[in-house]
């Protein structure tokens, strides 16, 4: 029986941070799925569709197998999200002690909806602990190369969606 765990997040867009997480939880759990929220909350610059195209990409450029990533989009809960794809694991990236409280409260809260799930926490490596979705949208929004922190894909989709708006 295979351990399957989420790793959910708006990734908007998918960084060279989530990548490193997504490999490294690769070699705890079985199966990861990338868990692409639809956070309206967030107020997101890419589409869930654009999003799920961009992590494809990358996770193709990274030649992950298949049968270990998989791309699902999540609506509502994510304790039910989980509980429909069998998993009972749930990946949380850390880059600072700042996220942690809220992963904190997320952990809390997800564990009274499902105490069957756990949350496990992965701090970010040292050469990805300051990239984030945000800092990248806003740095590539003024002007700046973020060649070091997405994929070239995702360079060429956001050149086309600034260029647009």
């Amino acid at each position: 029986m295979s351990i399957v765990s989420i790793y959910p997040g708006t990734f908007d867009p998918m960084t060279n941070g989530h990548i490193d997480i997504v490999k490294r939880s690769l070699q705890i759990f079985d199966i990861v799925i990338i868990g692409v929220a639809d956070n309206l909350n967030k107020k997101p610059l890419l589409t869930i569709n654009e999003r799920i195209n961009i992590i494809k990409h990358d996770i193709d450029k990274n030649e992950f197998s298949t049968d270990k990533v998989q791309i699902k989009p999540v609506k509502g809960l994510l304790t039910d999200f989980a509980k429909l794809n069998n998993a009972n694991f749930i990946i949380r990236g850390l880059r600072a002690v700042s996220d942690f409280e809220y992963e904190f409260q997320m952990t809390g809260m997800n564990f009274q909806l499902n105490p069957k799930i756990e949350t496990i926490f992965l701090m970010s490596s040292d050469k990805n602990s300051f990239i984030s979705s945000n800092l990248v949208k806003e740095v590539h929004q003024l002007g700046g190369d973020v060649s070091n922190f997405v994929s070239s894909n995702t360079i060429k989709i956001l050149n086309n969606k600034n260029s647009s708006s």
